[in-house]
């Protein structure tokens, strides 16, 4: 009896432990899920800021894997999952910012939440100002450009930034402008003005920016004035959306009866050949007739009209294998090839002249025509007298049938041994 009492007692625990993995998970996940605590949001670098929080101390934790969710209240919505504490978010600030953030733990079947915790980032003392001072209408572009002098970097990407001065600016203010991409931030030193010598454009010709980069390009402009205090702005721009891509090169065309070759190369650019699509142009010169096609290579045969002439451009984009679709490249300078049927000037001119004087002589003809001018200056010359002796007609008149028609015979008899002459002129 001593011993099987520790055996039932082993026995009996054993027995608990496998019911309490068979109960269903509704009424297994019983833990009381607390919110984060210390929630704060620092700015931590240009349109940047760092999210973190700490566990709740008084959080049962029962070996489970606790997640966070993180919401973005504004400037922009947006939610995702994490399981550390800490979070970094690119956002513009001139609006502020604030988000929540909660603990959750997820099963097959439900997902189980804290309540929120929130804070809230008015704009920071940097980003303060008069209404109305700020630039309006910013616009970015880049633009890569093959470097021969670097093998670790060998194309450059160049940035170029537009705005406009805002409404109720003062005369004398003055903008500046900074760009930040990845942990790297840059000052303009290439400004375009104004009539009023205020800054109103900027351009990097090279930067940090990375051409197949995936990280978002953050610009702020800044402002100074002795009469008002000028409101800062920033704006995010994704690389896909304003990369100016480059024409590609060497484009090539070529006529070979009514088989028309266009061959072209790449452009300058960082990604693959594979990374392009292209779109070819042909424009017919005689008829006008302009034909515009899709494709991956960069090769392209056109069965054409022979006897015409034609200007070919081809122009090229990332395709959406390598990246998200952005812009279209400009078109390549044209190439012209076939025959030019445009007639010599001399030749254009004869016959101009010669359709003009065929139609003065219509004219002239129907004039004399209605007028009877030709009889009046070229009267007819009498012709002598016949001595053909009169002519007997003998008119016989015969009656067919009916009262009512009447058929007249005429016949020219010539009595015998007079002898017929032939009438001519002297």
């Amino acid at each position: 009896m001593i011993i099987m009492a520790p055996v039932l007692l082993i026995l009996l625990g054993a027995t608990e432990i496998l019911q309490a993995d068979l109960l269903p998970d509704d009424k297994k996940s019983t833990v009381s899920l607390l919110p984060p605590v210390n929630f704060t949001i620092k700015v931590t670098g240009l349109a940047q800021v760092l999210l973190r929080w700490e566990p709740n101390p008084d959080q049962e934790q029962r070996n489970v894997n606790l997640e966070y969710q993180v919401k973005i209240n504004a400037p922009k919505e947006d939610d995702y999952e994490t399981r550390i504490t800490e979070s970094k978010c690119v956002t513009i600030l001139h609006k502020g910012f604030s988000a929540s953030v909660r603990t959750i733990l997820q099963n097959d079947h439900s997902l189980l939440a804290s309540s929120w915790a929130s804070a809230e980032l008015h704009a920071p003392p940097d980003y303060l100002g008069s209404p109305g001072t700020s630039i309006v209408n910013l616009t970015c572009t880049t633009n890569t450009t093959a470097d021969n002098y670097s093998h670790l970097r060998p194309y450059q990407v160049s940035l170029h930034c537009t705005w406009l001065v805002g409404t109720d600016a003062p005369e004398d203010t003055q903008y500046f402008l900074y760009y930040r991409y990845g942990s790297w931030t840059e000052e303009c030193q290439e400004y375009s003005k104004d009539s009023l010598g205020r800054n109103i454009a900027c351009w990097f010709p090279r930067t940090f920016i990375r051409s197949r980069g995936r990280d978002w390009l953050a610009v702020l402009v800044n402002g100074s004035s002795k009469h008002s205090a000028i409101k800062p702005f920033d704006q995010l721009f994704a690389l896909h959306a304003i990369d100016q891509i480059n024409p590609p090169l060497n484009v090539t065309a070529e006529i070979e009866g009514t088989r028309l070759s266009i061959k072209w190369e790449k452009p300058v650019s960082a990604f693959p050949i594979h990374c392009f699509d292209y779109e070819v142009k042909i424009h017919n010169a005689r008829n006008g007739y302009l034909q515009i096609e899709k494709m991956m290579t960069n090769a392209f045969i056109s069965i054409i009209d022979d006897l015409s002439k034609y200007d070919v451009q081809v122009r090229a984009a990332v395709s959406s294998m390598c990246r998200e679709a952005g812009l279209w490249s400009e078109w390549s300078q044209p190439i012209y090839v076939g025959k030019d049927e445009h007639k010599p000037l001399r030749e254009w001119f004869l016959i101009v002249l010669m359709a003009t004087i065929c139609f003065i002589l219509l004219i002239l003809l129907l004039i004399c025509r209605i007028c009877h001018l030709w009889i009046k200056l070229f009267p007819p010359i009498p012709a002598p007298k016949s001595n053909i002796k009169d002519l007997f007609v003998t008119a016989n008149y015969e009656k067919a049938g009916s009262v009512e028609t009447e058929i007249e015979v005429i016949s020219y008899i010539e009595k015998p041994g007079v002898e017929t002459l032939e009438d001519s002129v002297f």
